[in-house]
């Protein structure tokens, strides 16, 4: 059987090509959380000055967001148009979109790079860095921001290797790369005493080990999109396509990053350091929790895409409704575990008496509504698989820009609130905005959808 048909996801279950796909690549983002994660434990626990290290580690997150947000821009934009063209049997297009992005990918790593080594100091003050965190955390960024071409390549290009149904070798793309992380972290920060700069040092060498792990495959044989000499170069009429498919991903990136900087900025005037460093553990629990969510959504992303390409749309809609069961169970069982436990997951990342008694309450505030997350992610990923760049955009704008950062700005003002009201703005925004998201995607996509059906299509989406 040629490998094309292998991974043609309008034949057989639609949950089975979403689980194939979803748990590999859920288990290869969680790895590739691994990266920064074990980072600020191991800083957490540093034998001294443990909290301003942590949180100076945690200015560091806007700038790491908005490398991430430029490979999300060409990768997940890319890779969400060469699925819907592949689904119409459009290969040439596929690979042209993709050797569009892969040349994006290299020209905006480079030009990041040097303008954000020239500039670091002053956007880490500009971020909530103080006296005593700024040492730690341009030592920690100035090494990291090396490998922001190993980063963007890693990330951007990974998801074309999951778009064509190679989960696997998705997920070893990141696994290779963190396992190695993980290894070399204690090595660097402890054994040779380099500290902050020591985990920033593990991190480059993972990175680039994963992008020539994910590139490699691209160029070579196995795959069905292949990049080639021939394709690698800027299509602009591709481009157009992918910046606006991509456009979603990228402002859901940079207004978590403008989230980032007003939380950090709001905390260093009303709480102190102490604020910024269990900002930086809720973070860090935020990335490990939404992973999963990530994962089945972006499992689900190439089989509604290939499927909306090839007019399947009971077919679509199963994908959909499937990926919004399997989120919503997932965030209830989540919540339940950090209201019954939050003391012992706080102290995974600092044993520090004070930041341990400020982040249990701030835990509790800040995930509280939890599974409205699940919604987010469903009506957000469909709109990107069905090419509704303008919807998606519109909702990732909304929750962060519109909602959580004038909420974050005003509510401390508030004597009674306070500090509080910093990590209460995310669980308002969750009530507000992906309710919004889930309920517009079911009345612009799916409903319609339902609507075009033939009568034994309908009856299929009933089975399935």
């Amino acid at each position: 059987m040629p490998e094309v048909e292998k991974n043609d996801f309008s034949v057989g279950s639609v949950r089975k090509s979403i689980v194939k796909l979803a748990i590999p690549l859920t288990l290869a983002q969680l790895i590739n959380v691994l990266y920064n994660v074990v980072d600020r434990i191991y800083i957490g626990h540093l034998p001294s000055g443990a909290t301003d290290a942590l949180a100076g580690v945690g200015l560091a997150f806007p700038i790491i967001t908005l490398i991430t947000g430029f490979a999300n821009l060409f990768g997940m934009g890319g890779a969400s148009l060469a699925s819907i063209a592949r689904g119409a049997h459009e290969k040439e297009k596929a690979e042209s979109i993709m050797g569009t992005s892969f040349t994006m990918i290299l020209i905006t790593g480079a030009v990041l790079t040097a303008l954000l080594e020239v500039f670091h100091e002053p956007l880490l003050f500009l971020v909530g860095a103080s006296a005593g965190t700024i040492g730690y955390a341009e030592d920690y960024i100035v090494v990291y921001l090396a490998g922001t071409l190993f980063q963007m390549l890693s990330l951007g290009m990974n998801s074309f290797i999951n778009s064509q149904g190679f989960a696997k070798t998705g997920m070893m793309t990141v696994l290779i790369g963190a396992v190695l992380n993980i290894a070399l972290d204690p090595l660097f920060i402890f054994v040779f005493g380099m500290g902050v700069r020591g985990a920033a040092v593990a991190t480059v060498i993972s990175q680039a080990v994963s992008a020539t792990w994910a590139v490699g495959f691209l160029f070579s044989k196995k795959a069905i999109l292949r990049l080639t000499p021939k394709n690698i170069r800027i299509d602009f009429a591709h481009l157009k396509n992918i910046v606006a498919l991509g456009l979603s991903a990228f402002v859901m990136n940079m207004s978590t990053g403008v989230v980032q900087i007003v939380n950090n900025v709001t905390l260093a005037r009303y709480g102190g350091d102490v604020y910024i460093g269990v900002m930086t553990i809720v973070n860090s629990l935020r990335e490990v929790v939404y992973t999963p969510l990530q994962g089945v959504a972006g499992g689900a992303q190439p089989v509604v895409g290939y499927n909306f390409g090839a007019n399947r749309y009971d077919r679509v809609r199963q994908s959909v409704f499937f990926m919004t069961a399997v989120s919503l169970t997932f965030t209830m069982i989540v919540w339940a575990i950090m209201l019954v436990i939050p003391e012992q997951i706080i102290r995974i990342f600092t044993s520090d008496e004070e930041l341990t008694g400020v982040g249990v309450n701030a835990l509790h505030i800040y995930f509280f509504g939890l599974f409205l997350a699940a919604l987010q992610f469903s009506g957000q990923y469909t709109f990107v698989a069905v090419g509704k760049s303008k919807e998606a955009i519109f909702f990732s704008t909304l929750r962060k820009f519109i909602i959580v950062v004038p909420l974050a700005l005003t509510l401390p003002l508030i004597p009674s609130v306070g500090v509080t009201g910093v990590f209460l703005a995310e669980p308002i925004s969750s009530f507000i905005a992906s309710t919004a998201c889930y309920v517009t995607m079911y009345f612009k996509v799916l409903r319609p959808m339902k609507r075009a059906l033939p009568a034994k299509a309908e009856i299929s989406d009933q089975e399935g």
